[in-house]
C-alpha cells in the first residue's frame, strides 16, 4: 500500500477520510488506552489524550500530504503562513470576537437579563488563562476544520456544498456525548453550524489565509471563558433560556444567533461565497 500512496488521492472522499483517520487511531489509541487506564482525573484524562491525538494528527497529516499529493509546504497550504498579514488579521479576528461576547453580554446587562458579579479568580489571571486555552482550542480546531477538512471537501465537491458540509460536522462533532445530553444541548447546534459557516467565509475573504478564523473562534472562546470560568454573570430568569442560552453559552440563544449573524453577514459578503 505505501508504494502505491499517490493513488490515494484518486479515491473518493469517503474512502481517503477512512484511510487517514484508521492510521491516525492505530497510532492513539495504543499510546490513550494506557493514560485513560492509570490517570484518575477525568478532565486531565481527556486533556492528555487529546493533546496526543493532535500531537500525531500534524506528523501523519505532514506525511499524508507530502506522500498522497506530493505537497511540500503543508501548514501553508492549509493557511497557517508565516506572514505580518496573517498575524495582524489573527490579532483583528481575536478582537472582534471577544468584544462580540463582551457586548452581548453588556447588552443583556443593561437590558436586565444578567447581573454582573465580581469576578470568583483573580482577574489578570483569568484573562490570561483563558487567552491561552483560546488559541490552543482556535488554533487546533480551525486547523482540523477550516484547514484539513475544508481542503479535503474541496477536493472532491463544489465551494457551496464543502462549506455546509464542513460547517455541518464541525457542528455535529461537538455533540459526541450521551444522547440525553445531547438533547439538552441541542438548541447550540443552531449557533455551531452558523459558527462554522462563517469560519468559512472568514478564510476565503482573506485568500484562504488561517489567521482570522483562528482569531475569531480565540476570540469568541476566550470571551465566554472570562465571564463563564470567573462566574461574572447571574441569570435573572425574566427570559428563557433559548433567548440568552441554554447553559450560559450565548451561542445557544437568539440573542447570540443575532449577534454572530451580523459577524456572519460581515464576512460572507467578502468571501467568494456571496452567491451561496
Amino acid at each position: 500500500m505505501w508504494l502505491n500512496l499517490p493513488r490515494l488521492a484518486q479515491y473518493p472522499l469517503l474512502a481517503r477520510l477512512g484511510i487517514f483517520l484508521t492510521v491516525l487511531l492505530l497510532l492513539w489509541l495504543p499510546l490513550a488506552a494506557p493514560i485513560h487506564f492509570l490517570v484518575g482525573d477525568r478532565n486531565l484524562v481527556t486533556i492528555l489524550t487529546m493533546g496526543l491525538l493532535f500531537g500525531l494528527f500534524i506528523p501523519w497529516l505532514r506525511f499524508w500530504n507530502q506522500k498522497v499529493y506530493g505537497q511540500t509546504q503543508v501548514f501553508k497550504s492549509y493557511g497557517l503562513e508565516r506572514s505580518r498579514k496573517n498575524a495582524i488579521e489573527l490579532l483583528n479576528g481575536l478582537t472582534i470576537g471577544l468584544f462580540l461576547v463582551l457586548i452581548l453580554f453588556g447588552v443583556e446587562g443593561q437590558i436586565g437579563w444578567i447581573e454582573w458579579q465580581q469576578p470568583k479568580l483573580f482577574l489578570p489571571q483569568l484573562v490570561l488563562e483563558g487567552l491561552l486555552s483560546a488559541l490552543g482550542v482556535g488554533l487546533a480546531e480551525e486547523f482540523v476544520f477550516r484547514g484539513w477538512l475544508l481542503d479535503e471537501l474541496q477536493r472532491d465537491y463544489r465551494l457551496s456544498v464543502a462549506l455546509w458540509a464542513n460547517a455541518g460536522l464541525f457542528a455535529l462533532t461537538h455533540f459526541i456525548k450521551p444522547l440525553s445530553e445531547v438533547i439538552r444541548t441541542f438548541p447550540q447546534f443552531p449557533g455551531l453550524l452558523l459558527l462554522g459557516l462563517t469560519l468559512v467565509w472568514a478564510k476565503r475573504k482573506h485568500r484562504g489565509r488561517l489567521g482570522t478564523s483562528i482569531g475569531l473562534h480565540a476570540g469568541l472562546v476566550w470571551g465566554y471563558y472570562i465571564i463563564n470560568v470567573g462566574q461574572m454573570v447571574r441569570y435573572s430568569d425574566r427570559v428563557s433560556d433559548w433567548i440568552t442560552g441554554v447553559d450560559g453559552n450565548p451561542l445557544a440563544g437568539l440573542m447570540g444567533l443575532m449577534f454572530l449573524s451580523a459577524i456572519a453577514f460581515w464576512y460572507r459578503r467578502g468571501s467568494s461565497d456571496r452567491g451561496i
